[in-house]
C-alpha cells in the first residue's frame, strides 16, 4: 500500500480532474444553497437558525473524507496528512520559516480574527464572495481581487517581517 491505490504517474493526471470536477460540484451546491461560513455561525448564535450552519458542518465532514479518500488512493501526496497522530505536535512540515508551533497558533489566531472580521463587515465569507462575485456583485468582485493581491503581498512582504519577529 505504499503507493495507494494508484501510482504517482497515473495520479498527476486523474487527481487534478477529480479536483476540478468536485470544485465545480461543490461551487453549484454552494452558489444553490446560499452557503457561508461566517453566516452560519452569525445565524446560529444571534436567530438560532441552523441550516447555514449545518452547512458549514457539512463541509468540513466532507473535506475530512476527501482528503482521507485522496490520501488512501495515493498516500505519497500527503505525507504529512495524520502529522499530530504520527509525530505528535512539532512544527508543520512545508509550513514558511520553520517556525515553532506557539509561532503558528499566533498566526492563526491572528488571520483568522481579520478573516472573521473582515467576513462579518463584508456579510459572508471568502467562499460566498466568490459566489456573489461570480453573480455579478460588484463589491463582492473587489474583495475577491482584494484576497489575490493579499495573498501575493503577504507571501512576498509579509512573510518576512513574521518570520523575523517571531522565533
Amino acid at each position: 500500500m505504499a503507493d495507494g491505490f494508484l501510482i504517482a504517474a497515473s495520479a498527476i493526471l486523474i487527481l487534478p480532474v477529480i479536483t476540478l470536477t468536485l470544485g465545480l460540484i461543490i461551487g453549484y451546491l454552494a452558489q444553490r444553497s446560499g452557503f457561508c461560513s461566517i453566516g452560519g455561525m452569525r445565524d446560529l448564535m444571534m436567530f438560532k437558525h441552523t441550516r447555514l450552519f449545518f452547512g458549514y458542518l457539512t463541509l468540513i465532514g466532507g473535506a475530512l473524507i476527501g482528503y482521507t479518500l485522496f490520501w488512501l488512493i495515493i498516500p505519497s501526496a500527503f505525507p504529512g496528512f495524520y502529522w499530530a497522530a504520527n509525530k505528535g505536535i512539532d512544527p508543520i512540515g512545508g509550513a514558511p520559516g520553520g517556525l515553532v508551533v506557539g509561532s503558528y497558533v499566533i498566526l492563526a489566531i491572528v488571520g483568522g480574527f481579520g478573516m472573521g472580521l473582515i467576513g462579518v463587515l463584508l456579510g459572508g465569507c471568502p467562499l460566498r464572495q466568490i459566489v456573489m462575485s461570480s453573480e455579478g456583485g460588484r463589491n463582492s468582485l473587489f474583495f475577491v481581487i482584494g484576497l489575490m493581491i493579499g495573498a501575493v503581498v503577504f507571501h512576498a512582504i509579509t512573510i518576512n517581517l513574521v518570520i523575523a519577529i517571531l522565533p
